[in-house]
């Protein structure tokens, strides 16, 4: 899930009447056999898009939203109502993320959907749903607090524990497994795989030639960047190169492909808008070595710099992670190193 923080560079232009937002409850075609959905989400960052893709007699759902009653309520009424006589197939998630395959395990029980995912997500959810709350809490406490967080605010992480039980079902105990460089046949068209990494271990995205589309999940959005975090399970972990050098089988798709992003609208303009990420990450790598001149900093410091607002308690966990994500790569590149002090706080300094 992102961070909803404007990245300040020229945005891609939405893809003309088919990026009218659909109420919820509803349907909106943006494509031939392609409907868009639209979940809310109690957040700032307020919505996830969802995709139901005519499938034969069927549908095959895209991503499946939180689990909350809200968003249960509303596939109720949509699969009663302009989705009816069509039975789901199949869903396919791009990423294991609570707005995403908050639901899988929902749709599984009752509706005898089958989970299509990549192998890393579905076991990356199997694992983050069964933490118990003080093993969660207190990791993500622990790494935020050896990075300068306040020792207030790492209690109040601490305390709330494993959010992700909170947010999605139990992941179904079966799955599809689908992998980049692979194809689905849905409703006649081929949509091949092609793999993201950073924003999650392997989100699949879907790309149909035929139709000129990419479904990108949270890896291309139109105005925001998607959240690239070092979490405590993996505090060694260097995501954002990984997120960065991800990017080269996308390149390579048509220049005229239509991009239907998880947040935001539909939108033209793939290249570009690849081309503005990368530069808003370079603008942010150069922000924080400069900020680790001289006494150097800890992540917490980094947030004034990154972050144009206060973090708020749920986007809090996203910004250190991010934080620490833009350190990694540039401890990675020589560019900087980490200084434990005797209170056990890393305080990161340039070495050139």
């Amino acid at each position: 899930m992102p961070v909803p923080t404007e990245d300040g560079r020229q945005q891609p232009r939405p893809a003309g009447p088919g990026a009218a937002v659909p109420a919820l409850g509803t349907m909106r075609q943006v494509a031939p056999g392609v409907h868009w959905v639209r979940m809310p989400l109690p957040f700032a960052l307020d919505h996830v898009n969802l995709w139901l893709l005519e499938d034969g007699d069927g549908w095959t759902l895209v991503d499946a939203g939180l689990a909350n009653g809200p968003t249960r309520d509303l596939w109720r009424r949509i699969l009663e109502g302009p989705a009816a006589g069509r039975p789901l197939r199949r869903l396919i998630a791009t990423h294991f993320h609570p707005d995403h395959m908050g639901l899988a395990g929902w749709f599984a029980s009752a509706h005898g959907v089958p989970l299509v995912t990549t192998r890393t997500e579905f076991e990356t959810a199997r694992k983050a749903w069964a933490v118990p709350d003080a093993i969660a809490g207190d990791g993500q406490a622990r790494l935020f607090a050896r990075h300068g967080l306040p020792a207030a605010a790492a209690a109040g992480l601490s305390a709330r524990g494993n959010l992700y039980r909170r947010r999605a079902v139990e992941p179904p105990a079966t799955f599809i497994p689908i992998a980049g460089g692979e194809s689905l046949e849905i409703g006649g068209r081929t949509w091949h795989v092609i793999i993201g990494r950073g924003h999650s271990p392997e989100l699949a995205c879907l790309y149909c030639a035929e139709l000129g589309l990419l479904i990108a999940g949270d890896h291309v959005l139109p105005h925001i960047t998607p959240n690239i975090s070092v979490v405590w399970s993996e505090p060694a972990a260097n995501p954002l190169a990984a997120y960065l050098g991800s990017f080269g089988p996308f390149l390579d798709l048509p220049a005229g492909v239509r991009v239907l992003p998880s947040h935001g609208v539909p939108f033209d303009g793939l290249l570009p808008r690849i081309r503005a990420i990368e530069a808003h990450h370079a603008d942010r790598l150069r922000q924080v070595a400069k900020a680790c001149a001289g006494d150097g900093c800890t992540a917490f410091e980094l947030l004034g710099v990154m972050f144009r607002r206060t973090m708020g308690e749920h986007d809090l966990p996203f910004a250190m992670g991010e934080a620490l994500s833009h350190l990694a790569l540039l401890a990675a590149q020589g560019a900087i190193a980490a200084e434990t002090g005797r209170d056990g706080v890393a305080r990161f300094r340039t070495m050139r």
